[in-house]
């Protein structure tokens, strides 16, 4: 039996039933755990403010590593579920597009009320990547469009050439290195009105990059005006060791917190300290995070509002992806802030 793929397909059922709409019936866990996914919680303003479109919806990655068929089931649900609010971008290869549109097409009646968004990981060839995206978007928008790419860049030479290859109007994220290049790299990108992307774990501990090259990561992002979006080993609210894989006996490692990410995003875009950021960005105990309609208090002592969470999540910290949507909402169920 693969779990993992019980596990997101479950999710057709545990977030609106009434929409279930797969073929076949897979292995399914108790029903209690069902029942509490489907509860209808009122979240307080700076939930909303910290939390809107926060997920780009992964599921055709590792570790989850879904089929075409059940990653486009899954975000179709979720697009109709008590929690679509959370939801951002489909994320897809490039070179699935195709793919995408035979699973997906006989679905867009079914969520018509706005368009399926689709975040595209770029392939090694731009003009290739860019010609699919155009020939996509022009067969199947508005129901459907590729409205942001993910790309690759090691220097600034890379990222002009891509630059000059890419059509105005396509919001697209560069993964670059955060070790040594970011002061020459982020102001490149700034130069030419781009986004950064930072990977923030993977399969293996190694690729969980430490708090520190987060923080300066999003500090150097920040004084360069350059959005981000972040990727990978953020399935949890907070700092966390957990295993890191699906894989039974899968080994465990420190995972990095979208909370904690986030909110020391908003934090730093208010001039908090380092070492205020690299504290926070390592807390692990929810009880330190009091969220209420007007903002968030962090150890009793340090308070960002609502308004200010809003404008860093829409001008600076975008999204992360995640190859789970039902992971982080069972999470922020379970710490009371769903």
């Amino acid at each position: 039996m693969n779990k993992t793929r019980d596990r997101q397909i479950l999710v057709l059922f545990i977030l609106h039933p009434s929409s279930f709409f797969l073929p076949t019936w897979r292995h399914f866990p108790d029903y209690r755990k069902m029942k509490n996914l489907m509860s209808h919680s009122n979240p307080k303003a700076s939930v909303r403010a910290l939390l809107t479109e926060i997920i780009d919806y992964a599921g055709l990655f590792p570790p989850a590593q879904l089929s075409m068929q059940e990653a486009v089931g899954n975000y179709a649900t979720y697009k109709k579920s008590d929690y679509k609010w959370m939801l951002g971008r489909l994320v897809v290869p490039v070179e699935r597009l195709d793919e995408f549109a035979a699973s997906a097409k006989n679905f867009f009646s079914a969520t018509s009320e706005e368009p399926w968004r689709l975040g595209v990981l770029g392939s090694g060839d731009i003009y290739q990547t860019v010609r699919l995206i155009e020939e996509f978007n022009h067969e199947y928008a508005p129901q459907t469009v590729c409205d942001a790419l993910e790309v690759k860049a090691e220097t600034s030479y890379q990222i002009k050439e891509i630059s000059n290859a890419l059509p105005q109007g396509l919001k697209t994220y560069f993964e670059i290195p955060i070790e040594e290049s970011l002061a020459e790299l982020i102001p490149t990108l700034a130069i030419f009105g781009h986004r950064a992307k930072i990977r923030t774990g993977g399969t293996n501990e190694a690729a969980f990059p430490p708090v520190e090259q987060i923080a300066k990561f999003m500090r150097v992002c920040l004084a360069a005006n350059v959005p981000f979006k972040a990727t990978a080993g953020l399935h949890h609210p907070l700092r966390t060791v957990k295993p890191l894989t699906y894989e039974p006996n899968a080994p465990e490692g420190t995972m990095n917190g979208f909370l904690n990410v986030f909110l020391a995003a908003a934090f730093l875009r208010q001039g908090s300290q380092p070492r205020l950021i690299h504290n926070l960005l390592r807390d692990r105990r929810a009880d330190n995070f009091l969220f209420d309609d007007n903002g968030v208090l962090w150890r009793q002592e340090h308070f960002i509002n609502s308004l200010q969470i809003e404008n860093a999540r829409i001008r600076a910290a975008i999204s992360f992806g995640s190859c789970s949507f039902v992971e982080p909402v069972e999470d922020l169920q379970e710490i009371g802030l769903l």
